[in-house]
């Protein structure tokens, strides 16, 4: 079985920042949720942080929280 290599370690991205809205919507599904760590191949550490930095994003209306 073949791992894959997680998209922040690969691009040595250490932080993860919430305003980098780019990076954070290859992560979320087209009705606004958060894809697993199954789904995206990122290591544990940078799926937490992740999931922290669209929160935030979220909480300053820079993502939606759902789809409309």
């Amino acid at each position: 079985m073949n791992k894959q290599q997680c998209f922040f370690s690969q691009n040595n991205i250490e932080q993860i920042d919430y305003k980098d809205l780019e990076a954070l919507k290859k992560f979320i599904n087209p009705h606004g949720r958060i894809l697993s760590k199954k789904r995206t191949g990122l290591c544990a550490k940078h799926q937490r942080q992740l999931a922290i930095a669209i929160k935030r994003a979220r909480f300053l209306a820079l993502l939606p929280f759902t789809s409309s």
